[in-house]
């Protein structure tokens, strides 16, 4: 184990006993710090349709990155947000500090943040300092959709590589190869739909490599990792707005997908759509 001074002193299920360590190592190197993600003008479009989606006292879980940043900046007028998230960054604390997040109307850890690791600047160390309304758990346990379904209003916002035109979302290959792990991403997707008035959000670009490729496909790849069914997703975002999945069937949810794709993709996904009659 390692025990470095400047790491905060966190609170949860984050106690080790002395007999289980074998070896402790003591440094006083510095903290790896994440750099501010900042915003483009198609983030902050993502991000207020996102806020158009979630309701005063919902259960937010939210990742890192300039979408997520952008989306926290959208949430800054709400009202009595809560957290349960694997994640903890800085644009959580930034929605803490507008106000919007207070904890009060979550129904299990009431008035606690929820989380299993940190990672941001050292505004956000000193925060998690010694913070009691702050609690660390087992990812076994943030991360069971069991119990992210226990809080109301619970809300998971993601992003995703690919979708195809049924739904299908994959998160961590570029066809065969891997480019990241599952991580949260089907346990909170899941948890939100056992949750009572809950709801999954996936968000991200619509196009890629300077919209020379869409994230959004008629199909998926042969050897594409499917990291959420197509029955678990309720909104798919882009900068061109919202599609709309929960009890859509096929025909629908290629439309609803069609018009937030790129413009330039647009008639190729209809051509084929109409080609392999996927209608």
């Amino acid at each position: 184990i390692e025990v470095n001074p400047n790491l905060p002193r966190t609170h949860g299920d984050t106690h080790v006993h002395i007999s289980e360590i074998d070896y402790i190592v003591e440094t006083n190197r510095e903290i790896p710090v994440m750099p501010a993600n900042l915003p483009e003008e198609k983030d902050y479009l993502i991000g207020s349709y996102v806020a158009d989606l979630i309701e005063d006292g919902s259960t937010i879980q939210i990742g890192t990155g300039s979408i997520p940043s952008a989306v926290a900046q959208s949430l800054s007028h709400k009202k009595e947000l809560g957290v349960h998230s694997e994640m903890f960054n800085d644009s959580i604390l930034n929605l803490y500090e507008a106000g919007a997040i207070t904890n009060r109307k979550k129904t299990i850890w009431k008035d606690k943040f929820i989380t299993t690791v940190a990672l941001g600047s050292k505004r956000l160390y000193d925060f998690l300092d010694d913070n009691m309304a702050v609690e660390f758990h087992r990812a076994s346990v943030v991360n069971n959709p069991a119990i992210i379904g226990k809080n109301h209003k619970m809300v998971s916002i993601n992003s995703a590589l690919q979708v195809d035109l049924t739904g299908q979302c994959c998160a961590e290959s570029i066809g065969p190869r891997l480019f990241s792990g599952t991580g949260g991403h089907k346990e909170f997707v899941t948890g939100a739909q056992e949750s009572a008035g809950g709801k999954s959000i996936l968000a991200f670009h619509s196009t890629t490599h300077n919209d020379k490729a869409s994230h959004i496909v008629p199909w998926l790849e042969t050897g594409t990792i499917v990291t959420t069914s197509r029955v678990d997703l309720d909104y798919v975002v882009t900068e061109y707005g919202v599609a709309t999945l929960r009890g859509r069937s096929v025909r629908e949810r290629i439309q609803e997908l069609i018009n937030i794709s790129h413009p330039n993709f647009r008639d190729y996904l209809r051509s084929e759509v109409k080609r392999n009659m996927m209608w």
